[in-house]
């Protein structure tokens, strides 16, 4: 595992493990810190899809736009993922959302039915170059139980219009290679992505554009000052006709001042991911031969996905001190090797962490901070889609549309009662998650 080199401004001062997608991406564009006083019509904090894709959509309809990062774009939970492209939610459905939002979560539902879709035309408009696969997502259900899971899917985003099949198990054995599913649950319209190679890519472009990033300048607050919004860094200060708050799991992480009622409602969860050496062709041809995106039905995911180097990219989940690197390479070997014994002796090359900005409903929550201000969290795992037509659907509502037609539903900050000392015993739930999942295929 290649380490990234510690700065002060990281969170906690420690060092980050290089990913998979930092070692094999070209740099990204230089942008410098923000000094002194600057304006602009919106300010867009933080540097991630959402942040990118919205100053991308103001740009494209001649908004004047600038964009303040704490780190580098990319260098946050937009950069670190899996990088698998996934038009839902974790686990609300269609019916869950359009019952908690009525009107606006049917608009949202239809933005999250395209939002693989989206993604990819965006990339494809641009000519980024970001190793985007759109062969589809395929959610395996690990017991008989939990096919129940895949037919209510099937049957709510049909209903929906979404590109969708109810596989079953015969099918799943011989999309993914493997006789450990029941069958599942295929959205064609999604895929995977080098995730920091989109974030960079949408970077240069938003620039080429027109747009101001500001780099190394982490936001220690704003305010609304008049009929302006101030946003403040420790050596310089930005003020703008309209804010985007787009930080989302990483919204307390430099600056406690932030925005703590929405710091407050999601938790930041360490999520790991891996890749392992490349596979040989003959392998590789066995195990999820088509290329397809997959997470499955586990409390503690199962999940892999091909790079274009075609290592195996994947994941889990560890607690406990010690060694969590090595101890993790252990344990997820033995799963993969359980689930694809024809991939033999299993070594990675790379591992490395980010946060996951989790609710505790597993919905996003979208806020209104204020005249022309607006933010969100609560990404649960499904970013990657879901933030490209959210930055479009903020760029609008910064832009003065109606929020009748928005596709934005809209709530109030929530706080989770002691988060602090929840922050601390949230990994505990993998032991609750593992005896669910184990009790069940039993």
């Amino acid at each position: 595992m290649q380490m990234a080199t510690t700065t002060s401004n990281i969170p906690g001062n420690v060092q980050w493990p290089q990913s998979l997608w930092a070692a094999q991406t070209p740099p990204g564009p230089d942008c410098p810190t923000l000094e002194g006083s600057a304006h602009a019509d919106v300010v867009v904090i933080g540097a991630g899809f959402t942040g990118l894709s919205t100053a991308l959509h103001l740009r494209e309809a001649g908004v004047d736009v600038a964009i303040v990062e704490a780190i580098e774009p990319g260098w946050g939970a937009s950069g670190r993922n899996n990088g698998q492209v996934i038009p839902t939610l974790s686990r609300p459905d269609p019916d869950d959302i359009v019952a908690r939002h009525g009107a606006a979560g049917e608009r949202f539902v239809a933005v999250l039915r395209d939002s693989a879709a989206a993604l990819f035309d965006t990339v494809r408009r641009y000519g980024i170059e970001a190793e985007q696969e759109q062969a589809g997502w395929v959610q395996p259900v690990h017991s008989p139980g939990r096919i129940k899971i895949a037919e209510r899917r099937f049957k709510q985003w049909s209903t929906f219009g979404a590109d969708v099949e109810l596989l079953s198990r015969e099918q799943v054995r011989d999309m993914l290679g493997s006789n450990a599913w029941y069958g599942g649950f295929w959205n064609k319209t999604g895929g995977h992505i080098n995730p920091l190679a989109l974030a960079r890519g949408l970077a240069r472009t938003v620039l080429g554009l027109g747009a101001r990033i500001y780099a190394r300048s982490p936001v220690i607050d704003f305010e609304r000052r008049g009929d302006r919004w101030v946003v403040r860094t420790e050596k310089g200060e930005l003020s703008a006709r309209a804010l985007v708050l787009a930080s989302n799991a990483y919204s307390g992480e430099f600056s406690k001042a932030l925005a703590p009622d929405i710091a407050h409602e999601v938790m930041p969860v360490l999520s790991w991911q891996m890749a392992t050496q490349p596979l040989s062709d003959n392998v590789r041809k066995s195990i999820i031969p088509a290329r397809q995106a997959m997470s499955d039905t586990h409390g503690e995911l199962y999940f892999a996905r091909y790079d274009a180097r075609n290592r195996l990219v994947t994941g889990g989940a560890v607690i406990g001190p010690g060694n969590k690197a090595e101890r993790l390479k252990a344990r997820v070997a033995e799963r993969l090797q359980r689930l694809w014994p024809q991939i033999g002796e299993v070594s990675f090359d790379y591992v490395w962490n980010g946060y996951v900005g989790m609710t505790t409903d597993y919905m996003p929550r979208i806020h209104k901070l204020g005249p022309d201000a607006y933010g969100w969290t609560g990404c649960n795992g499904r970013a990657v889609a879901l933030t490209m037509p959210l930055g479009a659907e903020l760029a609008k509502a910064v832009r003065g549309v109606p929020e009748n037609e928005l596709a934005l539903p809209f709530s109030e900050p929530v706080t989770i009662p002691a988060h602090a000392l929840l922050r601390k015993l949230a990994p505990l739930m993998l032991l609750l998650y593992r005896q669910r999942d184990a009790r069940e295929v039993s």
